[in-house]
């Protein structure tokens, strides 16, 4: 019996996605016309199929393929949970999620668009859900958080099974309960974000602390509103 995933496999047999040095996207090679990439990483691309819209295809690159079997893994030790996507099934090739409607809370901030703190709360209480079941809630970033119906929907959990911690959301709930009404509802340039981005993921070799790091943000963004 095939499942109603399953016409797409045809499809994603003329993708081909490969990986890229330095932590860099992915690169996607071949076609195909029922399919719209929804999303890219660092080790792999998400697809939606225009007969099966209900799922995404989480096709991995070839060199990184090695990590489905984890990632399915993780799902099934989360469980049925609202806070992430359901996994329907793995291969050899991607992993069968469901589609998740929403805005990335990247996207929110690019386009002014309200995060409210129920997002947050929602975030905490996912963590302490991941923690429960034996995993660690890592890698949780503006592009992995969706803005879904008021609440969170987090789309990858694909670090959950690797030790240590990141801070990289405590960081950002810092940020947004002392900063973030500073521009709320205003539009953030791509080029500002990709800023703060690369300052943030180099901040132990320019700032001597967090609050520095902070603080230099700031005033970045205050030279933003005054050339306006």
């Amino acid at each position: 019996m095939e499942n109603k995933w399953d016409i797409a496999s045809d499809s994603l047999s003329k993708i081909t996605v490969y990986s890229n040095p330095d932590n860099k996207p992915v690169t996607i090679s071949g076609h195909a016309e029922e399919l719209k990439c929804v999303g890219v990483g660092t080790d792999a691309a998400v697809f939606q199929h225009l007969y099966a819209p209900s799922y995404a295809f989480k096709v991995y690159a070839e060199e990184k393929i090695s990590k489905i079997k984890t990632e399915k893994n993780i799902y099934d030790m989360l469980g049925d949970t609202s806070y992430f996507p359901v996994c329907y099934a793995a291969n050899d090739r991607y992993l069968v999620l469901s589609y998740e409607e929403g805005v990335t809370l990247f996207d929110c901030l690019l386009q002014g668009i309200h995060i409210p703190e129920q997002v947050i709360k929602d975030v905490e209480d996912a963590r302490e859900y991941v923690r429960e079941k034996g995993l660690n809630p890592r890698d949780m970033h503006l592009k992995n958080i969706l803005l879904q119906d008021g609440r969170a929907k987090i789309i990858d959990v694909s670090e959950y099974i690797q030790p240590g911690n990141d801070f990289r959301w405590e960081h950002l709930k810092k940020g947004y309960e002392a900063h973030y009404h500073l521009i709320d509802g205003n539009t953030i340039p791509f080029w500002l974000i990709e800023t703060v981005r690369k300052w943030y993921n180099q901040q132990h070799k320019r700032f001597a602390s967090f609050d520095e790091f902070m603080r230099t943000v700031l005033k970045l963004t205050t030279f933003k509103n005054e050339k306006k």
